[in-house]
């Protein structure tokens, strides 16, 4: 059986355990309550630049250099006109450095397999000229327009150089084999030599 007083001990520690409970809620809530109260946050919006290029982030993080060398081109197209099929495909652009430091060119790049640019490795001084050669391949008849991409250490890192023209189509040789033949049309007897 059951101890009625070891219910009523029970029920007696029960409720000042719940008690308790209350008593350090009611301070709790009071603490926060005389708590002194905080001005209210004023959120601002935020200042956002304008989204820059690559080219400008750049620009910005590198000091200007008002030494630096700068490649000027004669021209910066050259136009071919119309090749012979597998004629000559070389053609140079011819360009002066006329800034105040030594213009080293760290690459010139085709746009495609059959445009092969070659350039000067050793620097170029201020006030002198260089050469940049391209062979383009002839071996490709039809119309053609093709880049060159020059990298140096000019105030402008990158130029784009352009050639043009047009290439003949491939002559045909003539030989037994493509000698037109006149065919005998079906059904039609061929008449040999009659005299």
């Amino acid at each position: 059986m059951c101890n009625i007083d070891s219910l009523s001990n029970k029920y007696k520690r029960m409720k000042k355990l719940i008690l308790s409970l209350i008593v350090v809620g009611c301070l709790g809530f009071t603490a926060i309550a005389q708590a002194p109260r905080n001005e209210p946050i004023k959120v601002q919006p935020a200042k956002v630049a304008a989204p820059q290029t690559a080219t400008q982030v750049a620009q910005e993080a590198t000091p200007v250099n008002t030494n630096a060398p700068t490649i000027e081109f004669e021209t910066d197209v050259i136009d071919y006109g119309t090749v012979e099929y597998n004629g000559d495909g070389l053609r140079e652009f011819a360009f002066t450095n006329t800034g105040k430091e030594p213009l080293i060119i760290t690459r010139a790049k085709g746009s495609c397999g059959c445009t092969v640019p070659t350039w000067p490795k050793e620097p170029i001084m201020p006030g002198e000229t260089g050469v940049i050669k391209v062979k383009y391949s002839t071996n490709r008849p039809g119309r053609f327009t093709k880049t060159i991409t020059i990298s140096s250490n000019a105030k402008t890192p990158t130029k784009r150089l352009t050639i043009k023209g047009t290439v003949k189509p491939k002559p045909v040789e003539e030989s037994i084999e493509t000698l037109p033949v006149k065919k005998a049309t079906d059904g039609a007897t061929p008449i040999e030599n009659q005299q």
